[in-house]
């Protein structure tokens, strides 16, 4: 039984973190660039931003119905059955394991852009991946501490990654001689895909907004280990969207007011262009400052991430919906933590990343199978909660009558952004769809996963049923100590 140890603000502080705009804003700035340039990341980030708010708004009142670690699957077999709850369930895994493989992957870029200042490493793939895997062992490590850990650090990260957007955007608006005119930055496009069609380039630059919008569930998987979790799992989810859209907006618009050179930054030896776009602004010193402002916020967010994720794990062992369940679903007596759900996503999220070693775009491939994993299954819950309007009860934090509509708005939204980052990205410099260097493996990983969740359920799916008490447990158990 995990123990109730973390405060609301703990709980805001852990989907705040897992959204990290100094980890999705900056690891995607450069795919930004080639795919639309300044107008679609601006522009774009206000729009998805908007949409992502009906999406949190729908998911926050039904959080707050069923507050469990379960979070997704739980509310998707409450309201629409066993097997809804199952195939929710995968997806959200499959989102939650590529969230903590593109999180921890922008942290070794980005160690790499340092190590490339400081001494001149070249930072080729390989070297990422090292970078990367240590960085996952620094995550598994922290989390085999318990969650009082974890509150903390993400307590920290709040501040932390507030202080920061400040310092990035302050430092890039005073120090520099140099600024790009508003026309630039709100109404340049840049068209480095290959694809000739502005309209779908332009919707493919969404990715940047869309992928760094992802993982406010955090809220709801930690609800098991948060007081008053109908309401603070709720509330959690809802402001840190508000925050983070704040945050990232102010951190976008200083970035890109304070390019110098485009080319050189798309084009950056650091192999991270806002390495480069504070290196031609702040000089070299300034740039690794900046660089461990980002490093720190990034490695705060892939350690929140590991705990939802391995919160996921456990609650779908617990059920017997993993193979393996007898092992992920067990609970070290002195840490209250699942070690070994724990250790399973780590290691999960380090075979997602292998295919960057061969292409030069799996960066992408790696954030949309976050996308296109957790997005529907953020979808799967609202959906059923408008379709079985008559039988939900809604909980206290709830949107009352307006919930049909925001919930359908989300819906649509989700339909359309996972058909999307399905696509391709980038077209081959010969001609044709599609190359070894620029597939998009986002929809293979969709398929394995569905093709497991489906062979899984033949063998055993007769025998899973989520206990009701998970909900009892839940919404009653006050009285632990809060951090």
């Amino acid at each position: 039984m995990l123990t109730r140890r973390m405060g609301p603000f703990g709980n805001f502080a852990i989907s705040f973190s897992v959204i990290s705009v100094l980890s999705g804003c900056m690891t995607l700035y450069g795919f930004g660039l080639n795919t639309g340039g300044p107008s679609v990341m601006l522009w774009g980030w206000l729009v998805v931003g908007a949409m992502v708010m009906f999406i949190g708004a729908a998911l926050a009142e039904v959080t707050s119905a069923y507050p469990t670690s379960g979070a997704l699957y739980y509310q998707a077999e409450q309201l629409g059955g066993r097997k809804w709850g199952w195939y929710t369930g995968w997806l959200n895994l499959l989102g939650l394991l590529g969230a903590i493989a593109g999180i921890d992957y922008g942290a070794a870029l980005f160690t790499g852009a340092l190590f490339n200042l400081q001494w001149g490493l070249e930072p080729t793939p390989g070297r990422i991946m090292v970078i990367f895997l240590c960085v996952l062992v620094l995550h598994l490590t922290l989390n085999l501490f318990g969650v009082r850990l974890v509150s903390i650090l993400n307590s920290i990260s709040v501040w932390w990654h507030l202080g920061g957007v400040t310092a990035i955007a302050g430092a890039l608006a005073i120090v520099p001689s140099h600024h790009r005119s508003t026309d630039f930055v709100f109404g340049e496009f840049v068209n480095n895909t290959g694809w000739s069609s502005p309209l779908y380039v332009a919707v493919l630059g969404l990715l940047l907004a869309q992928y760094t919008f992802c993982g406010y569930d955090a809220s709801a998987h930690l609800s098991e280990e948060t007081t008053d979790a109908q309401l603070s799992a709720s509330r959690g989810i809802i402001h840190a969207i508000g925050w983070s859209w704040l945050a990232g907006f102010v951190l976008l618009t200083g970035l890109t007011f304070a390019i110098q050179d485009y080319t050189g930054t798309v084009g950056t030896a650091t192999g991270v262009p806002p390495a480069q776009i504070f290196l031609d602004a702040l000089g070299v010193a300034g740039a690794k400052a900046l660089l461990l402002v980002v490093i720190v916020a990034q490695l705060c967010c892939g350690n929140a991430e590991t705990a939802a994720a391995s919160r996921m794990v456990f609650a779908f062992s617990r059920d017997g919906a993993l193979p393996g369940s007898h092992l992920w679903r067990q609970v070290d007596r002195r840490t209250g933590t699942p070690r070994m759900a724990v250790l399973l996503s780590v290691v999960c999220a380090a075979v997602l990343a292998l295919p960057s070693l061969y292409s030069p775009v799996a960066y992408a491939a790696i954030t949309s199978i976050n996308v296109v994993g957790i997005t529907p299954a953020y979808a799967i819950p609202i959906y059923l909660r408008i379709k079985n309007r008559h039988r939900f009860r809604p909980g206290p934090w709830n949107l009352g009558t307006w919930g049909v509509t925001v919930g359908t708005i989300a819906v649509i939204w989700v339909v359309f952004v996972t058909v999307l980052f399905c696509l391709p990205q980038t077209r081959p410099a010969g001609g044709g769809l599609v190359s070894v260097e620029t597939f998009n493996y986002a929809p293979v990983a969709l398929f394995v996963v569905l093709a497991l969740a489906w062979g899984w359920w033949r063998a055993k799916g007769s025998s899973y049923e989520v206990p009701a008490q998970h909900f009892d447990r839940s919404a009653t158990d006050y009285e632990d100590e809060v951090v």
